[in-house]
């Protein structure tokens, strides 16, 4: 694995004084059952990489810590291949790798091929011709014959087939070098999912075509109103002024998306799609033997093929800064941006390593310098590799009154100290030490180590494999000198600086919405292909379900309760300290929390605190959310004594800093105003709004006016008197029960009693007699409406009913939802409805549903998702899948480690003393369609909802509005309460 890929999935742990064996990283050849595969010395994942007679990657990775096995297959072509005329093209096929073959998705071939032949047809004319009204005439065609081919195409087939074997997180993705089909499938599913994968990449047909072109536009619509999206497009366009890093963008230009050329679609997936150029990664619950025969048999059909593969001409050395202003809606912020050398090289070794001497979010110079001295609002480092380049990326946001320039003068500076050596030489082994802990953690995922085998095939054919495992042993061989020497040579004026400034985008144009016709989607048929796949036979795999009682012991450390299960995997540890008192029990105490990282003591500064912690195996964290606070200290256990004991002296020595506080009171106020330009943000406090009314758990927060008249001591009081409240002791560790509760009896002094809790501040959920309309006015193109209902409280007998209801209604791509709204009517690239289920026994269920379109669909949009709130379609196979899927999601599931004690913490609150999974599986098969339509009618249908729209008044009618409830425009004041 790849520990610089791994660790995107993995939070950082801290280092630890403990020494991992350097072992030899060679590759072997070894054989079983029939077949040859290479190795790596001393793998952690123990990797077999087959290759098939057909050139077939085959890249298996074993771990039976529950019944799944996470899923990849993945194309070595992306947009960096694109046809130049057909920018968006492997993004555009990577949507039709889900519609289907000639075997399934087509209720009849032959009376289907002819339509879809003939649309191929309209797409070369229109495609090439330039007449606007011609165009028109020849789109309305296209819409027409899709119409009639509709009638022969079963929508959403590949997803109801996965759904019913158990597949979680069906999707795909596409990017500068790849294309990635994803699934996560029981261990028993195995035989199906290669059946149908194999099937899926025989003969891929392109129906339903020009809805899915509608939801790409809409993709690409959603990148236009995203900052951070122009961002990174410009950051590789002006790094990569000849490659097509830079020069060709994953989604494509507005003009080539709305002239698609089927031919050239299919002529990329001759030319791509061979198995010399594919490789299926798996990594879970399988025995690989057995595994390799299977894939064997079913991708023997493919043929090898030549690919070309994409080699552009270097790109020239970067010999002055370039500068480049880029504007939006959105908080300002900006980075440095430097093109560097390609994967597995040297450079690329050494800029990892830096990446992380800036920033590792605990002891790096920027960690120290600039993060924790709040010398900016917030700063990282961060590298992003290639094949051929990769880019090293230095980011920063300003606080309160700082200019953009001056937070890069502040990144520059700490350039500078990393030219002039301005660092300890033992942070590079911390750095190293870090990354290997986050290893540990992360091989216990699937997903995680599907992943990096996947970046290691992309980015070398997986050939790499044996740097990717000795990676960080070769990362510790590097010394403090060859740093310095290396970063004085690469960082000079040759970068990229972005500043994104707020303001009005004048270079924005949308793609605009063509007129289609709803298309049949045939959602109650199924293809014999289909019928014969769930009709394979299966392991049955039993569920496992939590016995509270057995698997957490109980037992008690002074005055507080402990919680306890037992780590036998590994030597790490994860303690937490837990409070039933947060926000809503007292207004500053997540500031308090906040406040005591920029807090020393009589021995520590903050800083040798933060270094402190980075040279051993832990780190703390404490976090306050409404209604309950935590403490979590984590590490290796060989140092739980110094980590518990370290935090025990800082939580009761932490001395007031009042140059602290004022920074940190600047960098508030600034994070409250860039939540006012964060879209996101504004929808939250609505859908808030909506829940609680004016006064709602989103806008209780302090007014500016408290938040300048707190003082240090006050909050250093708090801290000071967090360990006299009720808490719970949690721990998952190595140690037994009685070794534990003495250990921590010596380190953590409790009270004879605890005191009281300040009550919490209740808020009353609101009624929804009528419509209402909520509408936020953000400059945007598009425009994102959210449906809120409160209902009846929370009843443990109707949960069954309830999710099965979410996942036929709309959890997934297979729902009613999905299928109707984005499948055959084209409004929306996102959409969901689900019936919330509160997380205390004493609060309402929540009816939430969502569309986010163009502004000029919203109209439609409404009323398409009202249409299914008032009325389900009834469609038993849509019914019999989600219920197979979720059966076999509580089959395959597995709760272990801590995961225990917070299901059991999160019964409690529902009033519940055991695993709910067990009568909700056993209630599945005696709920009927019926029982489902039942629900709704009684939960959902024709009743009121508040709307939740956040759109520019420039591009929504507001009458429309009016017309669909009373219209309450909210400024941001009402909605942030400040």
């Amino acid at each position: 694995m790849k520990v610089r890929a791994l660790l995107l999935f993995v939070a950082f742990a801290c280092t630890f004084q403990f020494a991992f064996s350097q072992g030899n990283y060679e590759w072997k050849q070894a054989s079983a059952a029939g077949y040859a595969y290479k190795y790596v010395t001393n793998d952690p994942m123990q990797t077999r990489f087959y290759t098939l007679k057909n050139g077939l990657r085959v890249i298996l990775s074993v771990n039976n810590k529950e019944p799944r096995i996470a899923t990849k297959i993945a194309v070595r072509a992306g947009s960096n291949t694109d046809p130049k005329a057909h920018t968006g093209l492997a993004h555009y096929l990577e949507h039709l790798l889900f519609k289907g073959t000639d075997k399934y998705g087509s209720l009849d071939w032959a009376k289907e091929k002819p339509l879809l032949d003939k649309i191929e047809a309209l797409y070369e004319q229109y495609n090439t011709t330039t007449d606007e009204g011609k165009r028109a005439e020849i789109y309305k065609e296209i819409d027409r014959v899709s119409g009639e081919a509709s009638k022969y195409a079963i929508a959403n087939e590949y997803d109801k087939l996965m759904s019913s074997m158990g597949s979680q997180g069906t999707n795909a993705h596409t990017w500068v070098e790849e294309t990635v089909y994803e699934e996560d499938i029981p261990s028993n599913a195995l035989d199906k999912f290669l059946t149908v994968q194999a099937e899926r990449f025989r003969y891929p047909v392109f129906r339903i075509f020009h809805t899915e072109l509608e939801a790409v536009y809409e993709e690409k619509n959603r990148g236009l109103d995203n900052d951070g999206n122009k961002i990174s497009e410009a950051m590789h366009y002006y790094l990569f002024p000849t490659h097509n890093y830079g020069q060709q963008t994953t989604i494509g230009t507005i003009d080539h998306l709305k002239n698609p050329s089927l031919k050239a679609i299919r002529e990329y997936y001759n030319k791509y799609y061979v198995p010399n150029n594919i490789a299926i990664i798996m990594a879970g619950d399988f025995n690989p033997d057995e595994v390799i025969k299977k894939i064997d048999q079913q991708f023997a059909y493919m043929k090898a093929k030549p690919v070309q593969e994409y080699k552009p001409a270097p790109e020239k050395p970067m010999t002055a800064p370039i500068v480049k202003d880029i504007y939006g809606p959105s908080a300002e912020n900006m980075r440095i941006c430097y093109r560097s050398p390609a994967e597995g090289t040297h450079d690329a070794l050494m800029l990892d390593l830096i990446s992380s001497i800036l920033s590792n979010g605990k002891a790096g110079l920027m960690d120290l310098n600039l993060n924790k001295q709040q010398k900016l609002q917030g700063a990282g480092a961060g590298m992003r590799q290639y094949k051929d380049y990769g880019i090293f990326i230095l980011s920063g946001s300003p606080k309160q009154g700082q200019t953009l320039e001056q937070v890069k003068d502040l990144l520059i500076s700490q350039l500078a100290q990393l030219k002039k050596g301005d660092f300890d030489e033992s942070l590079i082994k911390a750095v190293v030490a870090n990354a290997k802990l986050g290893e540990i953690q992360g091989l216990e995922g699937n997903g995680n180590r599907a992943e990096a085998l996947m970046t290691a095939f992309i980015q070398n054919k997986g050939d790499g494999w044996d740097k990717s495992v000795s990676w960080l042993d070769d990362q510790a061989k590097i010394t403090k000198q060859q740093v310095v020497d290396f970063a004085n040579k690469f960082f000079t004026d040759n970068y990229v600086a972005l500043y994104k400034r707020k303001g009005e985008d004048k270079n924005i144009l949308k793609v605009e919405k063509p007129s289609i016709t709803p298309v049949e989607t045939n959602a109650g048929k199924q293809s014999a292909f289909v019928t014969m796949v769930n009709n394979m036979p299966a392991t049955v795999v039993q569920p496992q379900w939590m016995d509270f009682d057995k698997d957490i012991e109980k037992s008690k450390v002074g005055t507080a309760e402990v919680l306890y299960t037992q780590n036998k995997a590994n030597q790490l540890y994860r303690l937490y300290y837990r409070f039933d008192m947060g926000g809503w029990n007292n207004k500053l105490l997540p500031l308090a929390f906040s406040y005591l990282s920029f807090l020393g003591t009589d021995k520590y500064s903050a800083e040798q605190i933060s270094k402190e912690y980075y040279t051993i195996a832990s780190n703390f964290n404490v976090g306050a959310n409404n209604e309950e606070s935590s403490v979590t200290i984590t590490g290796l256990q060989e140092n739980f004594d110094k980590a518990v004991s370290l935090f025990e002296h800082i939580i009761k020595n932490c001395k007031a800093d009042e140059n602290a506080l004022a920074s940190l009171k600047g960098r508030i106020l600034k994070s409250r105003s860039d939540a006012k330009l964060n879209k996101g943000s504004i929808l939250k406090g609505l859908s808030s709004y909506a829940a609680y009314g004016a006064k709602n758990p989103f806008n209780y927060t302090l007014s500016d006016q408290e938040i300048a008249s707190i003082t240090a001591q006050q909050l250093v009081d708090i801290l000071h008197d967090l360990m006299n409240y009720k808490h719970t002791v949690i721990y998952y560790g190595p140690e037994s029960l009685g070794k534990f509760t003495t250990t921590l009896a010596a380190l953590h002094a409790l009270p004879s009693t605890f005191k009281e809790v300040t009550p919490a501040i209740k808020f009353s959920r609101t009624v929804q007699n009528s419509n209402q309309v909520l509408f936020a006015n953000y400059d945007m193109v598009q425009s994102e409406v959210y449906w809120l209902r409160n209902t009846s409280t929370y009843n443990a007998d109707k949960q069954p009913v309830i999710d099965l209801f979410n996942g036929y209604f709309g959890g997934g791509m297979g729902s009613i939802v999905f299928q109707t709204i984005r499948e055959s009517k084209a409004l929306a690239y996102s959409t969901f409805a689900s019936y919330n289920t509160p997380a205390r026994k004493d609060e309402p269920y929540t009816v939430m549903a969502y569309v986010g379109c163009q502004a000029d669909k919203m109209n439609d949009a409404l009323k398409g998702m009202n249409d299914l709130l008032n009325n389900l379609p009834q469609v038993n196979k849509n019914f019999e899948s989600a219920k197979l899927s979720e059966k076999k999601d509580i089959e395959t599931e597995r709760i272990t480690q801590d995961g225990v004690i917070f299901s059991y913490l999160a019964a409690k609150k529902k009033g519940l003393n055991y695993d709910p999974r067990k009568k909700e599986y056993e209630a599945l098969d005696k709920i009927s369609l019926e029982d489902i339509t039942k629900f709704h009618q009684e939960e959902l249908a024709n009743k009121a909802y508040t709307y939740c729209v956040v759109a520019s008044d420039k591009k929504v009618n507001m009458d429309d509005l009016k017309s669909t409830g009373e219209l309450k425009v909210l400024t941001l004041e009402e909605i942030f309460g400040y």
